[in-house]
């Protein structure tokens, strides 16, 4: 019980700042709606048109800055939001607003990827593969509708029902599966799940400063919108002004992180070093564990910085080339060794998650206290009975298998059946209890190339086709915001299926008037015009490893390396055995575990953090009022960067509006 004890106590500090003894309320009402119609029709086309021009969204500047305006209108309208509406402003925002492809520049909803479908199937890289690219996923190069340039043509018909259909299974699959990922990782093993308050946290600050309230947590999230107004400026607000202005951007701080790979590559070829400067690593680390991030600190040195140069020297990091920064080092250490160390590590994860679960379900069960364990959720959350998501997860997968044999009829149907039955729920547990524990979720990279390359299948429509190979680990996390600000789950439901008609609509609106206006790519969208190219030639290497003669073909393979993956999980089971034998912190098992794989440019600064908190703070402030505070500032933290950003490219685009006139 040692384990779950620890767990406990985790979970137990991560609801300090929460109000989980409030009663459950609807969050999705008019007001939301209104919400929701301001960010699809105002913040949509700003973050399609920040995308195309300077590569970044607007992110967390749409969220918060939603929620500012929407509080305090409704404040001076002496109708202050409720936090279960500031939340769903919050939830809406974010799922609107994201970059679906983040390099690409784009986002703006599902009409994004077709986009960049007619981009690439016109682009001079697919040439060798474009008349093999099918109809159901883009219209021919030759096409009467991309010379047009518009979608109400015929040939997109077939694409854009494809399109819809794989939205509404999406949407379905991952409310289903993510519930169940919730019940069982936060329900009935409790885990902590250490960022899920950051949210919350913010909605409450907010809700009780609308109600002019005196408490705490509105002056802490102050602090935390000061600094990072104050760092955002030069972070954020100096590269998003001058990028958009001028074309290239002024970075005083490097973006993502400082990386001396390079520097040391003579004495340590292979090793990757560098940090982030991001002040919000630091506050992060204020937030995680302590015993995880030290786990992760000492995982990410020892793998990338003091095994890669052995690994290299011993001739088992064959395709690194000299000179290559980190994320090109990364790929390589990680494909010729890392990767399938990761993934038996993560099976192991895996097996340790079922084994208690089912350890601590029979025991509460002998102690009849069942519904202490999450057997019965809490009353008024909203929560459907168990059967209702289990028979929508299933349905779901069993139509998108239905959808590939329909849409890919040559391919093997056992590898869809697979993906869908068997993978997909088994990383989704992983990802969630990972995310539950070190606030960090795990992926397998490369799963579908291997997978495919396996099954000897050469034709190019597979890479089109919607497998449901999927990892919904982070919608556990989701759920757990939801119920930490008191929100009910059916607000939650009620949202996704308005914002997939809303986000439908205004996709298909704000796309067809970019794209009717100018060609994608063009001079109009410089970041587009320069990027896209090169991701076109990317690309079309990856749609044609397939092909016997593909020169990516073995080493794809090779990533996922049987014995490999055995030893990956051997070993991760009898690191955790050690620690559960000689009673050694079970936070600290977990952190070793998730750094394999993360950049030490980022568990350093988080490491620092929690140091900084564990030493300073709790002592400043005392233990139990620092871990009160510290989810507050950091979400405020997030909000100045976000009013920060915002500002920045609204100063930019009015700079760009003005002409100087020759008198």
């Amino acid at each position: 019980m040692a384990v779950v004890d620890e767990l406990q106590k985790a979970r137990q500090t991560a609801e300090e700042v929460a109000a989980e003894e409030h009663k459950f309320e609807d969050g999705f009402t008019f007001r939301t709606v209104l919400g929701l119609l301001f960010v699809a029709f105002v913040m949509l086309p700003g973050s399609i048109y920040m995308g195309l021009v300077a590569g970044v969204g607007l992110g967390a500047a749409a969220e918060w800055v939603t929620i500012v305006l929407f509080a305090e209108v409704m404040r001076r309208s002496l109708q202050p939001l409720k936090r279960q509406e500031i939340y769903m402003l919050y939830y809406i925002a974010a799922s609107l607003t994201a970059m679906g492809a983040g390099a690409y520049g784009l986002s703006g909803g599902p009409l994004q990827w077709k986009i960049w479908d007619q981009f690439f199937v016109q682009s001079a890289p697919a040439a060798p593969i474009a008349k093999e690219i099918p109809a159901w996923a883009v219209p021919a190069p030759d096409s009467e509708a991309l010379r047009l340039r518009t979608f109400f043509h015929p040939e997109w018909a077939l694409p854009l029902l494809v399109l819809l259909i794989t939205e509404i299974l999406g949407r379905a699959s991952w409310l289903s599966l993510g519930y169940l990922m919730f019940r069982a990782t936060s329900d009935v093993e409790r885990l902590p799940f250490p960022l899920a308050p950051v949210a919350a946290s913010g909605a409450l600050a907010l809700a009780e400063a609308g109600r002019r309230e005196e408490s705490w947590r509105w002056g802490v999230f102050s602090t935390g919108a000061v600094i990072g107004m104050g760092f955002g400026v030069f972070y954020v607000g100096i590269p998003v002004f001058t990028g958009v202005l001028f074309g290239n951007a002024v970075t005083l701080i490097p973006i993502p992180f400082l990386d001396l790979t390079q520097n040391v590559e003579n004495a340590l070829p292979t090793a990757i070093v560098g940090v982030s400067i991001n002040l919000g690593e630091v506050l992060v680390g204020f937030v995680l564990p302590y015993q995880i991030l030290i786990g992760a600190a000492i995982s990410s040195v020892l793998t990338y910085v003091v095994a890669n140069p052995i690994l290299y020297r011993a001739g088992l990091i064959p395709s690194w080339q000299p000179n290559s920064p980190a994320l090109q080092t990364k790929l390589s250490a990680d494909l010729d060794f890392w990767l399938a160390i990761i993934v038996g590590l993560q099976l192991a994860v895996a097996v340790i998650g079922v084994m208690m679960v089912i350890k601590t379900v029979r025991e509460f069960r002998q102690a009849r206290n069942l519904h202490a364990r999450g057997a019965t959720p809490p009353p008024g959350r909203g929560d459907p009975p168990l059967w209702i998501p289990i028979g929508v997860w299933f349905v779901s997968v069993i139509a998108y298998i239905m959808l590939c044999r329909w849409l890919v009829p040559d391919f093997p149907l056992w590898i869809v059946g697979v993906f869908g039955l068997l993978w997909s729920p088994l990383n989704s547990y992983v990802s969630a209890r990972m995310i539950g524990i070190t606030g960090h979720g795990v992926s397998v990279p490369f799963l579908k190339e291997v997978a495919v390359i396996s099954s000897g299948y050469p034709k190019v429509d597979i890479w089109y086709a919607p497998l449901p190979l999927y990892d919904y680990g982070w919608a556990a996390q989701r759920f757990r915001e939801v119920e930490l600000t008191g929100t009910k789950f059916t607000s939650i439901f009620k949202a996704e299926v308005a914002m997939f008609f809303v986000i439908l609509v205004a996709s298909f609106l704000f796309w067809s008037f970019f794209w009717s206006a100018s060609p994608i790519p063009s001079t109009l969208f410089p970041y587009a015009q320069k990027m896209w190219p090169y991701y076109a030639q990317m690309e079309a290497v990856w749609k044609q490893i397939n092909r016997p003669d593909s020169a990516m073909r073995d080493l794809v393979l090779g990533a996922l390396n049987i014995p490999r993956i055995g030893a990956g999980f051997i070993a991760g089971l009898a690191l955790f055995w050690v620690f559960n034998t000689f009673k050694l912190p079970i936070l600290l098992f977990y952190g070793l575990v998730g750094g394999v794989g993360q950049l030490p440019h980022f568990t350093l600064p988080r490491l620092l953090g929690a140091w900084l908190g564990h030493r300073y703070f709790k002592k400043r402030f005392g233990e139990e009022n620092w871990l009160r505070y510290a989810p507050v500032l950091l979400a405020g933290f997030f909000c100045g960067m976000g009013l920060v950003g915002m500002l920045g490219i609204a100063l930019a685009l009015v700079a760009k509006s003005v002409s100087v006139l020759p008198f």
